[in-house]
């Protein structure tokens, strides 16, 4: 498995994660929900990098011109509900990619709110076979999301690649996900930044707190 941590790198993507962070500029829902789709856009265009691509001829008004076009037929999938914008973002990019959509939540099985499980509900996606599959999910803290979300997208087909992409991750949820692919090929993470810590509700710190209710609202 190949990692990637743009905190590690000279990008801009930096300057999004410093404002998705910052507790001053979070009170702008609007300017939050917008940093997690430039993210998705600055870190689609990376990923695009990787692909593979082949010359075809273009008709122009003029004459023919060859162009090197994308040749991987690309699924977009997702975790409700904080994985929405950053999804959009991805899509900006890979505008003709099909799209997969998960529901997985987090609850706690016990009064202290100390141990997490994580349920799936809901899944949407077209046939995996033999395309390229991009998981968006902003937040990676245990892992555990990723990896139900993964299994649910695989129950409509087998990829041929995998990227994993999220905006912050924990040490421990990064171990996590290496452990569940280390023997799947073809399967790369890509990360904003790793922070080291995970309190003791499994938030990711210092993280930016919960990113669906800085999205979208508190819940209850």
């Amino acid at each position: 498995m190949k990692l990637i941590n743009f905190a590690e790198q000279d990008s801009i993507i930096n300057q999004f994660v410093s404002e998705l962070r910052n507790i001053d500029v979070q009170k702008d829902r609007l300017r939050f929900r917008h940093n997690l789709e430039r993210v998705g856009q600055m870190m689609a265009y990376e990923v695009s990098k990787t692909l593979h691509y082949s010359m075809k001829k273009i008709q122009t008004p003029l004459s023919l011109a060859e162009v090197n076009t994308l040749d991987e037929k690309i699924v977009l999938g997702t975790i409700f509900r904080a994985g929405l914008p950053f999804h959009q973002g991805f899509l900006d990019v890979f505008d003709d990619a099909e799209n997969a959509f998960v529901s997985a939540y987090r609850y706690y099985k016990d009064k202290e709110c100390k141990d997490v499980g994580i349920k799936i509900e809901y899944i949407a996606s077209p046939s995996l076979n033999n395309k390229t599959l991009i998981i968006a999910d902003p937040m990676l803290a245990t892992g555990g999301s990723m990896e139900l979300g993964y299994q649910a997208f695989c129950t409509k087909g087998v990829p041929s690649k995998i990227h994993l992409c999220c905006i912050i991750a924990s040490q421990k949820g990064v171990d996590y996900v290496q452990d569940v692919f280390k023997d799947i090929d073809h399967v790369t993470l890509w990360c904003g930044a790793i922070d080291l810590d995970l309190n003791e509700h499994a938030y990711i710190v210092p993280g930016l707190g919960d990113a669906g209710d800085l999205a979208y609202g508190t819940k209850i």
